[in-house]
């Protein structure tokens, strides 16, 4: 699994925002946001003008339960429709402990141009990239949710965003 942030914005107005409800000067926001970062009931909806963009390389079943997470997020990825016949695949584009018989019955159906049998036998091991534009406020949801999660790839995912996030102090700690 690779993870890499490939931008973040809006904190600054993010805190301009919750200046507003405060009536207090902009450099007192820092300490105001931290303290309301874990608190709901709209009290952290400036989270939510925090955005951050991420370039992530996961197999399909993690996509699968990454996509149960839809408020925050947009996505684009790297279609399978548009991909997955102009070339054959080999075993670096699965997860370890896929087997390459059934890469090979898939490779099969690529060299026939059969996309929709290719489609249909492709192992849940197989390696996408998508784009992922997510805010803070989604951000800190599926860490809270996915920490003790039994799947590796969401320990994964929680650490690299907390190593590259521009505010970690804004995201739950373990």
């Amino acid at each position: 699994m690779e993870v890499d942030k490939i931008g973040e914005a809006g904190c600054i107005e993010a805190l301009y925002g919750l200046a507003l409800s405060y009536g207090r000067v902009q450099e007192e926001m820092p300490a105001v946001a931290e303290r309301l970062c874990s608190k709901a009931g709209g009290h952290n909806k400036f989270l939510e003008s925090i955005v951050t963009w991420w370039r992530i390389r996961a197999p399909r079943y993690w996509w699968q339960e990454f996509d149960t997470y839809r408020v925050g997020i947009t996505k684009q990825s790297e279609s399978t429709m548009h991909t997955l016949i102009h070339r054959e695949l080999d075993i670096t584009d699965f997860v370890p402990g896929v087997s390459q018989d059934i890469i090979d019955v898939v490779n099969k159906y690529i060299a026939d141009g059969d996309l929709s049998t290719a489609k249909k036998n492709l192992p849940e091991g197989f390696m996408q990239t998508r784009v992922v534009c997510v805010n803070y406020k989604a951000l800190r949801n599926i860490i809270v949710q996915r920490r003790a999660h039994r799947l590796p790839e969401w320990h994964a995912f929680i650490t690299e965003v907390r190593e590259q996030v521009d505010y970690p102090q804004l995201l739950p700690k373990d």
